[in-house]
């Protein structure tokens, strides 16, 4: 899936990863633990980040970013960061709220053509975007 390359492609340019990942039951049931689980279980050479009470609107709009900001630079404490991968809109503001180099990676889903949002509405169809640890837990809690 998209995150996978992001992660991966972060492996291969870093010699250090941390992965900030967000609870988000507006988006999923999976509990965070389970899904930083899996980061741990694929890449075990990356520091995970479970990202609890963030903030949940997601937009582009000076105060959702700035929400976004002030959670990951003053409530997780993020600091050191020099180069910050997505491949979504708000790598921009990340990178300048972080002082990093905004590392967009496949943002026009050339490389993984499908989202996040469509695997959860046709899991079966794209399974084989899956690591078999992520199938099997979204196959669960469908």
């Amino acid at each position: 899936m998209g995150h996978q390359l992001v992660i991966e492609t972060a492996l291969s340019e870093m010699d250090e990863v941390n992965v900030i990942i967000y609870d988000s039951p507006e988006t999923t049931p999976i509990p965070l633990n389970i899904r930083s689980n899996w980061l741990r279980k694929i890449y075990p050479q990356v520091t995970v980040i479970e990202a609890w009470h963030g903030p949940a609107k997601v937009g582009n709009t000076p105060e959702i970013k700035r929400m976004h900001e002030d959670y990951i630079i003053n409530k997780l404490m993020v600091k050191g960061i020099t180069h910050f991968y997505s491949s979504e809109f708000y790598g921009e503001h990340m990178s300048i709220a972080l002082g990093a180099v905004n590392r967009l990676v496949d943002p026009q889903r050339k490389i993984i053509p499908v989202s996040g949002s469509q695997i959860r509405e046709n899991l079966i169809d794209y399974k084989d975007f899956l690591d078999p640890v992520v199938f099997e837990d979204l196959l669960k809690y469908r």
